[in-house]
């Protein structure tokens, strides 16, 4: 009888192990960090297609994205798809596409992350409150905020922050 209470303990004991590590594992995945596979060349040199990331979903709950920074959002028009971007402008910028160069409030946007001219025009547009506007590093093939099926990017698609490449490991770094 000894040993069956045993048993019976130990897997109660497992039991309760495994569903707190279950339980745990959603919170973080949900609120904290998640993991993605880069799908497509848009943000190429920075990610490669088949890169995995770090996500932290966590930032955004304190601060607003900030210019520079490469997040992750949910595709307006299918919000099943996420896609992958850099913050080009913030609530209250000016962008413009003229001449193949990328101006914010008036000033040439340097970008050395870029590997050629965008093609593409954009007229002078201000971006509205409680959203952002984003480009693919790729910018002659990136389906971005220029195109009205992305457009400006509300702040409530916004997944996270883009922070880690962990794989593969030749490709390991911060962003």
């Amino acid at each position: 009888m000894e040993k069956e209470n045993k048993t019976v303990s130990e897997i109660k004991d497992w039991a309760i192990s495994i569903v707190f590590a279950v339980a745990l594992a959603m919170f973080i995945r949900t609120f904290i960090v998640e993991l993605y596979v880069v799908d497509g060349p848009s943000m190429r040199p920075t990610l490669e297609s088949a890169e995995r990331l770090v996500v932290n979903k966590f930032i955004y709950r304190f601060r607003a994205p900030e210019k520079g920074e490469v997040l992750v959002f949910q595709y307006p028009r299918d919000p099943s798809r996420d896609f992958i971007k850099r913050v080009i402008a913030t609530p209250g910028d000016t962008v413009e596409i003229r001449e193949g160069r990328v101006l914010v409030n008036d000033q040439l946007l340097v970008e050395d992350y870029i590997l050629e001219k965008t093609r593409s025009e954009y007229p002078k547009t201000t971006v509205p409150a409680g959203h952002i506007f984003v480009m693919g590093d790729n910018r002659n093939n990136s389906e971005d905020s220029r195109f009205a099926d992305v457009g400006f990017v509300p702040y409530d698609l916004i997944k996270g922050k883009a922070v880690l490449v962990f794989w593969p490991l030749s490709s390991y770094k911060t962003l």
